[in-house]
């Protein structure tokens, strides 16, 4: 009898981390769905900044509820360019979560997609270590759209972290000034089957990049395969 419930046990707890990995697989799948979509509107985000960004966060999904009460977040993955100072193509993917109250914003009834460019090397080395406020300890601005928004003024090129949001078909930059982001390492352990930090995922080089994530890479690879901020710098 004891031997029976040791083994119904055992195949409930597998069930329940199956259950879990094969969720977030699917969050990080969807993470790269959001992205291919963003890039292919014609109103999307400026590709100068893109080429900039050292990493970019994507939240699939995420609705006006968990902004409205306390304690409840989006999740999601960042993904940055590998080797040193971010000038290498995009690695792995590692799993965030965005957390806060009221944000200063407002989705409306419907799932909302939040994406994130991390715009230098103090703003992506803090978030990939602790839990970071947007506003505080990492600065934030609203990303501008499209063709004819200058990617060049002193609030886009001081700016930390640039915001924008995608609802009913809108695609615009938002404020996220006093949401918090963090690693969510448990999450990040059920996509790659073993306990990992987002730094040893991002900056470590030492893991594969998951099925999962292939296609989060591949649209970020074939729309801004180089770091162009890095590569004006060593210009001049």
């Amino acid at each position: 009898m004891l031997r029976k419930i040791t083994v119904g046990f055992s195949l409930l707890f597998f069930a329940v981390a199956l259950y879990a990995a094969n969720k977030e697989q699917e969050r990080l799948e969807n993470c790269g769905v959001v992205m291919q979509e963003i890039v292919n509107v014609p109103e999307n985000i400026p590709q100068p900044l893109l080429d900039k960004a050292e990493c970019i966060i994507v939240f699939p999904s995420v609705l006006k509820a968990a902004f409205v009460v306390g304690g409840s977040y989006g999740r999601g993955a960042m993904i940055c360019r590998t080797g040193k100072d971010f000038r290498g193509s995009w690695g792995s993917p590692a799993m965030y979560a965005l957390e806060g109250g009221s944000v200063g914003f407002q989705i409306g009834g419907e799932a909302t997609d939040l994406v994130l460019l991390v715009m230098n090397d103090r703003g992506a080395s803090s978030i990939l270590d602790s839990k970071v406020k947007l506003g505080g300890d990492a600065s934030v601005a609203a990303g501008p759209v499209g063709r004819d928004a200058s990617a060049d003024t002193d609030a886009y090129m001081r700016a930390e972290v640039l915001s924008y949001s995608r609802s009913r078909g809108l695609f615009a930059g938002i404020s996220l000034e006093g949401a918090s982001l963090r690693p969510d390492n448990d999450a990040s352990a059920d996509v790659y089957g073993a306990p990992v930090t987002a730094r040893e995922i991002i900056r470590g080089g030492k893991t594969d990049i998951p099925n999962s994530g292939r296609l989060l890479v591949s649209v970020l690879e074939k729309h801004s395969p180089r770091n162009d901020s890095a590569r004006h710098a060593a210009s001049n």
